[in-house]
């Protein structure tokens, strides 16, 4: 199934764990021979499933001191699980992908060096996946190359790209900010508004990309990362600093960020035993004292050389948040949903989530962890001892940091939207155009930074409008014309999958109808799509398709006579069945040429013997995948030619020979048809075409 599809494999290696995503997408060439005019303006369409990421702990930089065991011990199991769903016939064509991120770039260099080189010799020497440069496949990318793939991948996902009239924010700006924060380090990319983007020009990132017509689409984004600004570096700050300012001589340290009479050691873990001689934090459940003790982690006051500046002196352009709309993921997601809100709260309100925050910390531990007793959800219980440092940690970030409008608290002034009256609703139920929405999937797809670059692989397929030496390729840089030395490539050319047909379409689409399938509800959906499917895998074969073509045009014509609406009928199972020769094809040839100059060329049956197939040449092997046949020129042998008085009975045991009968007695002129009354001849059956004259017509 899916044989015009290729597929990706990207491995995100970060701080906590490493996580296996597959994507798939449709040949480029395939899908823009296939497309409208509209869809000749849009991106490659990537598409994933839930049971194709896998997530293993801890991450690849616990290997730092041991590379040599971080392929056996940690890239088995993800590889094994992306064999399993990837066809074996594409394996070789599927490119690997390994990029770490926080955790491995707090790594000295050289550890760092030796990991990569482990973790590329391992793919190369137990897998066929396609890996044919090191360098490029297997990385420790920047936090500012992390933050652009999650800007392309939230706005491809948004429809930010294929689509920028419907998401015109005023003063011709279309696209989203993204936020992203893990666990060692926070990214922030956007598109500045014009004013800005010409003040900053040499802060900006010029990203190139393809759409499928084969032009190239641009796109200047700034990005920056603040490494050590994650949750779980944050709160290691943090706890240094408390530690740092009470008495050397204390057991016991008051922890207004924990809910109150929560014990944990140094490093977060719950401590019982109230005479332990480890030094323990003590939770007091004071939110707004917490707001405060965590302040200054920003470094608000650590001066900026390159104004303006946001976190840690951090130079970034101003932003304007009438036109400027922030997606948040990660933690930013798990921080406001995990146990403050629900997946069907559609926008972040700064005054609600902080009141449910205080509402939640101000417990007593005690209450909060009878509701996580069961071994199910212990996890659960985790996040509820971190959550009040996070929630913390979030919003200081986000509205003191980067300077979110708090909504419910302040208001930014209303901008002209120049935007459908449909799409703007749509937009504003989901909570798109409010200054910041914490995300998780958009339209059922997971928004991961690891999208992003998959994308811009599948891009670098498409074949270029212009030719090779003349298009520019698909990648990021530098803020400059043509290719900057620092330019990215997406490590893709296109090339083509090999023999295709339009019967390999069947397994793509029999995919489609699954993937939508999962995407609705109800049985009685499932149960049509199901019977869809069996009727895609029992017919992908041509010759089922002609036996019950042959059926029908048998039981037709046993039928009353042919009504008016025979023509729409024949015109839907040819299109369906792709076997049976109309009339038409015949009367045009006609017009073209003489009728004594023509003999019918070779018929397409599902009675064709491995002995003919193996003497066909390749152009034959070519009709029979169409279904189409023509006539070749042939002007000695109509003393041969003619049909025998009688055969329609016995034409009617081969598949669609009936109608082909009827137009080969309409070619060969009366005289010939009287000289030859009631001979028999070879010649009157088909016969493989071979005429160099006229040749099939091309596969899509």
């Amino acid at each position: 199934m899916g044989k015009n599809s290729r597929y990706g494999v990207i491995l995100d290696a970060g701080s906590s764990g490493t996580r296996l995503h597959i994507y798939k997408w449709k040949d480029p060439a395939k899908e823009r021979h296939e497309a409208d005019a509209d869809e000749l303006k849009s991106l490659p369409e990537i598409k994933t499933r839930k049971e194709w990421t896998k997530k293993i702990r801890p991450g690849v930089s616990t290997f730092g001191q041991k590379p040599s065991e971080v392929g056996p011990e940690h890239l088995n199991g993800l590889v094994e699980h992306a064999l399993k769903n990837i066809p074996k016939d594409k394996v070789k064509d599927t490119p690997v992908f390994l990029m770490a991120t926080a955790g491995m770039r707090l790594l000295p260099t050289d550890q760092q060096e030796a990991l990569r080189s482990e973790i590329c010799s391992y793919f190369q020497e137990n897998t066929d996946f396609s890996l044919p440069d090191c360098d490029l496949h297997v990385q420790v990318i920047p936090g500012e190359t992390e933050g652009l793939y999650g800007w392309l991948a939230s706005n491809y996902l948004l429809g930010g790209f294929d689509h920028p009239e419907k998401h015109k924010h005023g003063k011709g700006h279309h696209t989203y900010g993204f936020l992203d924060m893990g666990g060692a380090s926070a990214q922030i990319a956007f598109a500045p508004n014009s004013t800005e983007a010409e003040k900053h020009a040499n802060d900006l990132k010029l990203v190139r990309l393809r759409t499928l017509d084969g032009e190239p689409q641009e796109h200047k984004v700034f990005t920056a990362t603040w490494l050590g600004f994650g949750v779980n570096q944050a709160r290691e700050s943090y706890v240094k600093q408390l530690v740092d300012a009470h008495d050397a001589d204390a057991k016991e340290i008051p922890d207004a960020c924990m809910p109150k009479g929560l014990r944990t050691d140094l490093k977060g873990q719950p401590v019982k035993q109230k005479d332990s001689k480890d030094l323990v934090l003590v939770g007091t459940g004071q939110f707004d004292e917490c707001l405060l003790n965590t302040y200054p982690l920003l470094g608000k006051d650590v001066p900026c050389e390159d104004e303006p500046c946001l976190l840690n002196g951090q130079h970034v352009p101003a932003i304007d948040f009438d036109v400027n709309h922030f997606i948040g993921v990660s933690e930013y997601w798990h921080t406001t949903h995990g146990v403050f809100g629900t997946k069907d709260d559609k926008a972040y309100d700064f005054a609600t989530y902080q009141k449910k925050v205080k509402d939640f910390c101000s417990q007593d531990w005690s209450s909060i962890a009878s509701q996580f007793s069961s071994r199910s959800k212990k996890k659960d219980a985790k996040f509820a001892e971190e959550a009040c440092f996070k929630a913390s940690w979030l919003i200081n970030v986000l509205h003191d940091g980067i300077g979110i409008p708090r909504i419910g608290l302040e208001h930014t002034s209303n901008p002209v939207h120049n935007s459908t009256k449909s799409a703007l609703e749509s937009a504003k139920d989901k909570g798109y155009l409010d200054p910041f929405k914490p995300v998780d999937t958009i339209d059922g797809i997971e928004v991961s930074w690891t999208l992003g670059k998959m994308l811009l692989y599948a891009a670098g397929q498409v074949p270029p409008k212009h030719s090779a030496e003349e298009a520019l390729p698909v990648g990021f840089g530098s803020n400059e014309p043509g290719v900057p030395a620092d330019f990215q490539y997406a490590g893709s050319t296109w090339r083509p999958l090999g023999n295709s047909s339009h019967d390999d379409d069947w397994g793509d689409k029999a995919e489609d109808l699954i993937d939508k399938a999962k995407s609705k509800s109800g049985s009685g959906l499932l149960f049509f799509v199901l019977v869809l499917l069996a009727a895609f895998y029992f017919f992908r074969r041509k010759d089922r398709r002609h036996r019950l073509y042959s059926f029908l045009r048998r039981s037709r014509r046993s039928a009353s006579p042919r009504k008016a609406n025979h023509r729409g009928l024949s015109t839907i199972t040819h299109k369906l069945f792709g076997g049976g020769s109309r009339p038409a094809s015949y009367e045009r040839v006609m017009e073209e040429g003489e009728a004594d100059q023509f003999e019918l060329g070779d018929v397409d049956s599902s009675d064709d013997t491995d002995e003919s197939e193996s003497a066909g040449s390749s152009s034959s092997r070519h009709g029979r995948r169409s279904g189409l046949t023509t006539p070749k020129l042939n002007v000695e042998r109509f003393a041969d030619a003619m049909i025998p008085s009688g055969s329609s009975a016995a034409a009617l045991d081969r598949s669609g020979l009936v109608v082909r009968t009827e137009s080969r007695e309409r070619l060969v002129p009366p005289n010939l048809q009287m000289l030859n009354a009631g001979r028999r001849s070879r010649a009157g059956s088909p016969t493989r075409m071979k005429s160099p004259l006229m040749s099939p017509l091309p596969e899509d």
